[in-house]
């Protein structure tokens, strides 16, 4: 084990971080996911495996809230890529795929640091977990950083040409 982690809980936060990595960079080069990039399809395959391993990752106790973040990983994927190929959402389409794929990294950051910050450094952890005030100030920054930037997300596709957001 290493700090605490299994074999699978290993390959998972390898690939998480290459995941949060491709992601941010994506999200900077193109301002929104789109399957038809191929950074963006690095992101979802990584956080697709991502989200499966976490699935079978019980090192604290029974299914619990980071059970869930990885089914609403791969719901969002799916929905944004649905509505993405689809249009099903006519005008509102790429705004809906926006917060599917964009959300995808939130649902990363949260156990991201919960779990790294409860774990470094080793014998004297930053925090103590999910409930751990500074986690909560943590989560709460990180959730208006996401906030922000699906603001400025929206704003930047608002400004696209017509012919670009019907692609």
């Amino acid at each position: 084990m290493i700090y605490g982690l299994t074999k699978i809980g290993v390959i998972h936060t390898l690939v998480s971080l290459v995941a949060l990595y491709v992601g941010i960079w994506a999200l900077i080069r193109y301002k929104e996911f789109s399957y038809r990039q191929r950074l963006t399809q690095v992101y979802f395959v990584t956080t697709l495996i991502v989200a499966v391993t976490g699935l079978f990752i019980f090192q604290h106790g029974g299914f619990g809230p980071p059970h869930v973040l990885s089914i609403l990983t791969i719901l969002a994927i799916g929905a944004g890529a649905i509505t993405e190929k689809t249009r099903l959402l006519g005008g509102w389409s790429r705004y809906f795929q926006a917060l599917c794929y964009s959300t995808t990294l939130f649902f990363h950051a949260i156990p991201g640091f919960n779990e790294s910050l409860s774990r470094i450094p080793p014998g004297k952890p930053i925090t103590t977990g999910p409930d751990d005030p500074l986690f909560k100030g943590i989560a709460g920054v990180l959730f208006l950083i996401y906030a922000v930037l699906m603001l400025t997300q929206v704003l930047w596709l608002r400004r696209q040409p017509a012919a670009a957001v019907a692609r």
